[in-house]
């Protein structure tokens, strides 16, 4: 039984129901055959933090057979080489890949392609020549890319970025540095955001390209990598850049509007990020439900404690309010709307009230909900930085007040 009013289209559902098999064939598969290699960090990283060469193997054998199974690419446009799905589609397959997955089989981020870190309509605004020379790479899965925008001192207000690209004979020379940069230690791509007219930079008029570098450019360096939640490594890292020589074919999009780029990819991350938010969220409530009618306490099933269930119920309602809000924002987005209210609201909402209902199912395990067995506070944390990704709760509060200030008062 479907909790939600309309259906979605049978071709995104029968998606579904594949991705399903896929997931259990490719990913699951892999962490049970693979278990201590993909969930103790001892084995995961190296003594610098980063994937050791049998992990980045392991996720590009995953990247591949997605690919060739027709998930990695399904919502990559037709002209890049995938099916053409839209946002409802990538909403829908990433909240149904995290629900089914957990987050103990976290290879499951590399079943679809994510905006910055492989093929999407991203690379649209690539030239023809650099098209032509990693596109087919890319979504075949060989290859990954990442997103060069956060730097230190400029994360929520991203048009303060300081690394500039100065003009040399026909191209530029990028100087710099970059963090939060996922996927970086891995990729082979990376789309540097730098000033290319620090006048216009400065007035927030513009002044701000996009370059495609590859990341074993002379200059590009991976300075460190950032480890949260007390991991032994991780896949962020902090980037510096030396005077990297790109030519004309490399600039993204157009000189000194490099800013259309950010915004487009972040409105994707936002969809995605909800829906990775909604499918853990719905996972743990699901864990939680099932340990209370099962765990005993006082001779009966600790389900028939209201004090147990009742912020379970309160953790339904709210996930069902995100699930309609993403939902919505998705097929908004599909009309050729730019939603930005809408997809504020999504966001923020689904990443709060997700965080929340982690905690609960936590709170329902006890002293269970800690242990890295059930995986509880590994979702937890993944949802808590999804909290900040991708614009924090308060920029997207400030958003959404300034649309609706602005006129933007549809509810």
């Amino acid at each position: 039984m479907s909790a939600i009013a309309f259906d979605i289209p049978d071709e995104i559902r029968a998606l579904c129901d594949g991705l399903g098999d896929f997931l259990k064939a490719e990913v699951i598969s892999r962490h049970e055959k693979h278990h201590k290699l993909l969930s103790n960090g001892r084995y995961t990283y190296d003594e610098d933090g980063r994937y050791t060469e049998e992990v980045i193997n392991i996720i590009r054998e995953v990247r591949m057979a997605a690919s060739k199974a027709g998930y990695y690419n399904m919502c990559v446009p037709e002209e890049l080489g995938g099916s053409g799905l839209g946002m409802l589609a990538y909403y829908v397959a990433w909240e149904h890949t995290f629900r089914t997955c957990g987050p103990h089989n976290w290879l499951a981020v590399y079943a679809i392609s994510h905006w910055a870190l492989g093929p999407s309509r991203l690379l649209e605004r690539v030239t023809e020549e650099a098209r032509s020379e990693i596109l087919d790479g890319m979504v075949a899965g060989e290859t990954s890319m990442c997103f060069g925008l956060s730097e230190p001192g400029a994360g929520s207000d991203a048009a303060a970025l300081t690394t500039k690209a100065v003009p040399d004979g026909n191209g530029w020379r990028i100087t710099g540095r970059k963090i939060w940069t996922t996927n970086s230690p891995i990729a082979d791509y990376c789309i540097i955001f730098a000033q290319t007219d620090p006048e216009r930079a400065a007035a927030r008029k513009g002044g701000i390209s996009a370059f495609l570098v590859p990341t074993n450019a002379p200059g590009f360096e991976i300075e460190s990598i950032i480890a949260m939640h007390g991991a032994v490594g991780g896949n962020e890292a902090q980037l510096v850049f030396d005077e990297i020589r790109v030519e004309p074919y490399q600039l993204v999009g157009e000189l000194d509007d490099g800013f259309k780029n950010a915004v487009f990819g972040v409105s994707m991350g936002r969809i995605y990020n909800s829906a990775r938010t909604l499918g853990l969220a719905r996972w743990s409530l699901e864990l939680a439900l099932d340990y209370a009618g099962t765990r005993q306490a006082f001779g009966k099933p600790i389900s028939e404690y209201q004090g147990v269930t009742f912020p379970l119920a309160e953790s339904a309602m709210e996930l069902h309010g995100a699930h309609l809000m993403g939902l919505n924002a998705a097929m908004l987005l599909d009309r050729g709307d730019l939603a930005i209210k809408e997809l504020s609201m999504a966001k923020a909402y689904a990443v709060e009230v997700g965080v929340k209902a982690i905690d609960r199912a936590i709170q329902t395990h006890g002293a269970m909900g800690f242990t890295n067995e059930v995986g509880l506070a590994e979702a937890y944390n993944t949802v808590r930085v999804v909290n900040v990704a991708d614009g924090t709760n308060e920029i997207l509060r400030r958003t959404i007040a300034h649309r609706l200030l602005g006129g933007d008062t549809e509810l």
